[in-house]
């Protein structure tokens, strides 16, 4: 064999050269094919980070797949399965929620001085807030004030749903925070609680605003100008909240979300509150009923205590929320968990129960439905928290291409983020193709990003993705190649 070189090795080496450099992705000659150009553009991420990519064509033609089968964790992705699941299951979403209303009972039980009772019904929306125009507590507290001057005990009943406040997999250090704040059939304000911080003197702990329900013990410090970096700290079932780190002294006020460990007992203090500001005398305390959840493996528990629907007692008033259907866009838009996590409630509320396992039964039999193999996911909550959750491209997809066959699947759809334009995607693809020509959900929690549904590719047609990046290292932006890949696939087809 001769040894001197041939004619073509200098265009294997130049290739060569390219495939070593990730920036060549974007730049790499189109005879190595859509594939490897999009493989070289994830790869800027650099060393570490885990891709999976499917893209479809509207007849389940795949275009790219990479890892397809590979399982992900989804994040905040999971909410397609869920809010899909409510528009399959759940009727009358564009009717007021008659259902989920919270109502307000007299319970006397033989007694001159009855017990206020506020029964959850699984409404998202309950609002305590200055000006609430709908879905009020105030309309409830004037309900009692109408009727009564004095009452016995406040209680917050939960009861249609089992006391399952966190999901299987939820991050401990999640839990004080409203990401991870609990789930309870009696949610108001979303189950959050605002910690207002001000700067104070140079040198002195800043100052704070905060409901009495949490004491506060301000380790904070006001320092010269530079950067605000507060944080809090709150053990599970504390009422303590340790509000630590430095604000700058000229500052703007800080708002921190600080979650709750039993919204029932929030809601029947928060309620107890506005019945005194009414002239409505509570002798009693302020208490929380709850339905015992299944221990773990075992059968859900239905009947140790009474639900709501059959409590006695006298209804004073129930609420009529806004359609659902607008909730189901909040969840998408804006990425909500609570709400997402109160929706598999109220699906699962279909087997009579409430519980998380059979809001995940009910996902599971419309993934059947919708021919998405087995292996292609694993689910433990509806909103994405869990780091249990675990989907595969290309199951997705398949799940995205029955969505849009079905009757509610251009409304779905509307739910769905829309690029550069609204909700989690307002700030992504502005000044490119997919502007305004992209929707999907997107996705991200413990060094994860996801993003999947619907693109309109240059040439018109609608394409559908999922794509995930997991195993991402500190400091690194997986979205940034994402978004990158799928520009250049929208570009080609």
């Amino acid at each position: 064999m001769s040894s001197k070189p041939t004619a073509w090795l200098p265009a294997i080496l130049g290739l060569a050269l390219g495939l070593a450099s990730p920036a060549a992705g974007r730049e790499a000659p189109r005879q190595l094919g859509l594939k490897q150009r999009v493989e070289l553009i994830l790869a800027e991420a650099g060393p570490g980070t885990r891709f999976g990519l499917v893209v479809a064509t509207a007849d389940g033609t795949e275009l790219v797949a990479i890892a397809p089968d590979a399982r992900f964790m989804p994040a905040s992705n999971t909410k397609i399965f869920t809010t899909a699941a409510a528009f399959e299951t759940l009727t009358g979403l564009d009717k007021p929620d008659v259902e989920g209303g919270t109502t307000v009972r007299l319970e006397r039980n033989g007694r001159s001085v009855p017990d206020v009772i506020l029964e959850g019904r699984g409404d998202a929306r309950l609002s305590s807030a200055p000006g609430c125009l709908t879905d009020c507590l105030a309309s409830l507290a004037d309900a009692v004030a109408a009727k009564t001057r004095v009452v016995r005990d406040v209680v917050g009943d939960d009861r249609l749903f089992p006391d399952e406040r966190w999901s299987p997999g939820m991050s401990w250090n999640n839990i004080p925070t409203s990401s991870g704040t609990a789930i309870s059939a009696l949610t108001l304000d979303d189950n959050e609680l605002a910690l207002r911080v001000t700067p104070g003197a140079l040198g002195q702990p800043p100052k704070f605003e905060i409901a009495s329900y949490y004491s506060v013990e301000n380790r904070a410090i006001t320092v010269p100008e530079g950067k605000t970096q507060l944080s809090f700290e709150r053990l599970p079932g504390g009422t303590v909240v340790r509000l630590i780190g430095t604000i700058a002294v000229d500052a703007e006020p800080e708002l921190l979300s600080l979650g709750l460990d039993e919204p029932a007992h929030y809601a029947a203090w928060r309620f107890r509150g506005l019945l005194q500001e009414r002239g409505v005398r509570v002798t009693g305390n302020v208490t929380a009923r709850h339905r015992p959840s299944a221990a773990p493996g075992g059968p859900v528990i239905r009947d140790i205590a009474p639900r709501p629907a059959s409590a006695g007692g006298e209804v004073l008033a129930r609420l009529a929320p806004r359609p659902l259907a607008e909730d189901l866009r909040l969840i998408n838009k804006v990425s909500q968990n609570v709400h997402a996590e109160l929706i598999l409630r109220r699906v699962a509320n279909r087997r009579g129960s409430g519980s998380i396992a059979d809001g995940i039964a009910e996902v599971r039999a419309m993934l059947e439905r919708a021919g998405v193999p087995r292996s292609a996911y694993d689910l433990s909550d509806g909103s994405g928290m869990s780091t249990y959750n675990r989907v595969a491209p290309r199951g997705m997809v398949k799940l995205l291409r029955w969505i849009a066959a079905q009757p509610w699947g251009a409304s779905w759809r509307s739910t769905l983020p829309v690029a550069g334009v609204d909700g989690t995607l307002a700030k992504r693809f502005r000044g490119t193709l997919l502007q305004g020509r992209l929707f999907a959900k997107t996705g991200s929690l413990n060094a994860t990003a996801a993003l999947s549904g619907y693109l309109i590719a240059k040439s018109g047609r609608t394409l559908l993705f999922s794509a995930y990046a997991n195993d991402v290292p500190e400091d690194v932006s997986a979205t940034k190649p994402m978004d990158a890949a799928l520009q250049l696939i929208a570009q080609e087809n």
